[in-house]
């Protein structure tokens, strides 16, 4: 039979374009995103402190019955299980989530027990999810008890197979125990762990007291509480004010120390003696969230490039414990120098952002203060304890019902044998003659013969009288408040001695101790001070040749290459770089590469533009002073210890126009009172230095005017032991001037011809 032909659509498919704003549904559709960001994935809740994708972990855990009792199962089932029945994404982002609630170094109360190689505090990543096994903690557990009591909502999951608890009803303050951290649209949270001895004292102190101020809590809320331990070293004041606001900074530092002594207390110098007088410094935990093998790395590199020159050496001696051992320069070096040097240069301190930002029982996202974070944390767990009572009082009106129609029966046992034995439908004359209700019937009618004894009629009469005192307590709990909080501090109490301080689990790692105010030190005066000989090619490689060999030695350079640059300093020096448009770079000569190759160019060292010409490379001398001027004879003075540079980029001095160069950079001796110029037009003027101003920057003043050319070189003098220049012909002889007083004028003047003699490229000695 052939098929009738399809009619034509006449619709046309643009019809179905919805003609809008760019920008309105642009901001539609991000806006879906960062909600969804926000509320679904990055934020905790204040409830139970977990994420979606981590309370998804868990609850698949539970289903799969991987109790702390129990066997472990691979934590590649488990992860199968989330991304295939709760959590729609990738199987990657869901294994570092669960490889993050098995570190103990991550968490300070592990949810996840984990079997394998689950990464360590080096930063090494764990094994693949098909090697490693896991189960549930007892922690896990005590946050998820009270899921079957009817206590939280579930929701189906994404795509209504199955459902999910909204979130956790345990009595354990996982928010503040073990912290969160995350990153949504606009918006990130930041919260360190915590002891769970000292949250549960500051909620017990809300509890009594709803009025309670900030400060009071604080006196029992310490601060953070770290799982790698560390100090933190904040002032109380500062530590309160951050948790009174929700945002601030705690500041914290690795733990010098050889470890715990016999009670159990830390020995705090961290000083190790090893003979002859020797010692070195033992580091025996780090901050948290510092990986050990990039600050161990990080160190050396300090080491390497001689930016910690009093440190010789760097050990990892570690085991199941941190054991980093640092060995100083010589047994001279201040041990407290050497830690204060660590702290400012290396992670061995570092700060950690404190945020806040939760989500609330509503689902709303807010920064929240300590004491309000703890009052949504009581309300919540009051209202669980609620909903638990008002689940137990319907679990315990049906079992009564139940217990009623079986103590009926035995009170009319014989009529009921013989109601059952006669009647073709015992359940209706049953329920008619004895007024019972259906399902009393029906579980009479499915008792077991060998209940009929006499035992169980008591026992019934028993559960009867406990089911009436419990429901009668549980009625009580609905309608008294103080009763309510009663019972929340008695559980509490319950879970902080489970916790307590003198616990292992619950000892506190973190001490809270204020640092001393920093000493101040010039971090230059840990370089050894050592000779060296700077070399610098026409071409601009620099090296650094040790120890003062000869400024005319035969130095190598690439083919094309030569010299530019050589003179004598020292390891502790600063070597002060002046480029012809004016602007000064600093190096310092512990940096420079050896003298072995050809050395490095400086320009990989220092921004300087590659159309500069380097003109001079002066030693720094702190309190001296510049000669500095430019080819159209203006100049100034300027002190060294203000050219020096803090960045890469240098420092503009002297400002140029086009066509201006600076080409004049001489240093200006303590004796000397007067200054000499001399043009391209070979006059010559001497004038008093304190004619010349001394600047920071600027272009400075006229020394000598020009009716054409420029000025060819500049430099200043002791007027009286006069002017000095060295004489032609390689004979090595010096010529002096004494009387200088037919060109002694003021600044600004033309000048006349120099003495005989005077070198015809017009340039000083």
């Amino acid at each position: 039979m052939a098929k009738k032909p399809t009619p034509p659509d006449d619709s046309d498919p643009f019809d179905a374009i919805i003609d809008a704003p760019f920008d309105a549904a642009l901001s539609e559709r991000y806006l879906v995103y960062a909600l969804s960001t926000i509320t679904a994935r990055s934020l905790p809740d204040l409830r139970d402190g977990l994420k979606p994708v981590h309370r998804r972990l868990l609850w698949a855990m539970r289903q799969l019955k991987l109790e702390p009792t129990l066997a472990f199962k691979k934590s590649a089932r488990v992860v199968g299980d989330v991304i295939g029945k709760y959590h729609p994404h990738g199987d990657a982002s869901v294994y570092d989530a669960m490889v993050r609630l098995a570190q103990d170094f991550a968490l300070r109360y592990p949810l996840v027990e984990g079997q394998g190689n689950f990464g360590n505090i080096d930063g090494d990543n764990a094994a693949a999810y098909r090697y490693t096994e896991a189960r549930m903690t007892r922690t896990a557990m005590r946050l998820m008890a009270g899921l079957e009591d009817g206590t939280v909502d579930y929701h189906p999951t994404y795509n209504g197979e199955d459902e999910e608890p909204e979130i956790f009803p345990g009595l354990f303050p996982n928010l503040l125990a073990n912290g969160a951290t995350g990153i949504a649209v606009g918006m990130a949270t930041s919260i360190p762990s915590h002891n769970v001895a000292e949250i549960v004292d500051a909620t017990l102190m809300l509890i009594d007291n709803p009025a309670v101020e900030h400060a009071e809590l604080m006196t029992v809320f310490h601060g953070p509480d770290f799982a790698t331990g560390g100090v933190v070293v904040d002032s109380p004041a500062s530590i309160s004010a951050a948790y009174a606001s929700g945002k601030g900074a705690i500041r914290t530092r690795g733990r010098f120390s050889t470890g715990r002594d016999e009670a159990g207390v830390w020995e705090p110098s961290g000083i190790e003696r090893t003979g002859s007088g020797q010692w070195q410094l033992v580091l025996s935990e780090i901050p948290y969230m510092v990986a050990k093998g990039k600050l161990i790395e990080q160190i050396a590199n300090l080491i390497g490039d001689k930016k910690l020159p009093i440190l010789e050496d760097i050990r990892d001696e570690s085991d199941t414990q941190i054991r980093i051992v640092f060995v100083p320069k010589s047994r001279n070096v201040d041990p407290e120098l050497l830690k204060e040097s660590l702290y400012r240069l290396t992670d061995i301190e570092s700060r950690f952002s404190l945020n806040l930002n939760v989500l609330d029982a509503r689902r709303t996202p807010g920064v929240l203060g300590l004491k309000l974070l703890l009052q949504e944390w009581v309300i919540s767990q009051i209202d669980i304890m609620l909903r638990r009572a008002r689940h137990r009082l319907e679990k315990i009106a049906a079992r009564l019902e139940l217990v009623d129609g079986y103590i009926i029966a035995y009170l009319n046992l014989d009529r009921i044998i013989e109601i059952i034995r006669g009647e073709d439908e015992p359940k209706p004359v049953m329920m008619a003659e004895f007024a019972l209700t259906d399902r009393q019937a029906e579980a009479i009618l499915n008792m077991r013969l060998r209940s009929l004894r006499k035992l169980e009629e008591m026992e019934l009469r028993r559960e009867h009288a406990a089911l009436i005192a419990e429901q009668d307590d549980l009625t009580k709990l609905l309608e008294n408040p103080a009763k309510q909080r009663t019972k929340l501090k008695r559980e509490l109490a319950a879970l902080r001695k489970e916790y307590g301080p003198d616990t292992p689990l619950g000892r506190r790692r973190t001490t809270l101790a204020e640092a001393a105010p920093a000493r101040e030190f010039n971090m230059d005066a840990m370089i050894e001070k050592e000779p060296v000989t700077v070399i610098m090619s026409q071409r601009g490689w620099i090296r650094g040749a040790k120890g003062h060999v000869p400024l005319d030695g035969d130095f190598k350079f690439k083919e094309g290459d030569g010299p530019a640059f050589a003179f004598h300093a020292q390891t502790t020096d600063k070597v002060l770089i002046a480029t012809d448009a004016g602007r000064f770079f600093t190096i310092g000569v512990d940096k420079l590469p050896g003298a072995r190759g050809f050395g490095e160019p400086i320009r990989t060292m220092l921004d300087i533009d590659p159309d500069a010409q380097i003109m001079a490379m002066v030693v720094h001398k702190p309190g001296g002073q510049l000669l500095l001027a430019a080819n159209t004879g203006r100049g100034f003075a300027a002190q060294m210890d203000e050219l020096l540079a803090e960045t890469r980029k240098g420092r503009g001095v002297v400002s140029t126009k086009p066509g201006v160069k600076l080409t004049v950079v001489r240093e200006i001796a303590p004796e000397h009172d007067h200054v000499a110029v001399i043009g391209d037009n070979r006059k010559l003027v001497i004038f008093a230095l304190n004619e010349v101003p001394l600047l920071a920057k600027g272009q400075g003043v006229a020394l000598q005017r020009y009716r054409d050319g420029g000025m060819a070189d500049a430099i200043s003098l002791r007027l009286d032991d006069g002017l000095s220049w060295p004489m032609g012909g390689g004979s090595g002889r010096i010529r002096i001037e004494k009387d200088l007083l037919p060109w002694k004028v003021a600044r600004g003047a033309g000048g006349r011809l120099p003495p005989n003699g005077f070198p015809r490229d017009n340039k000083f000695a």
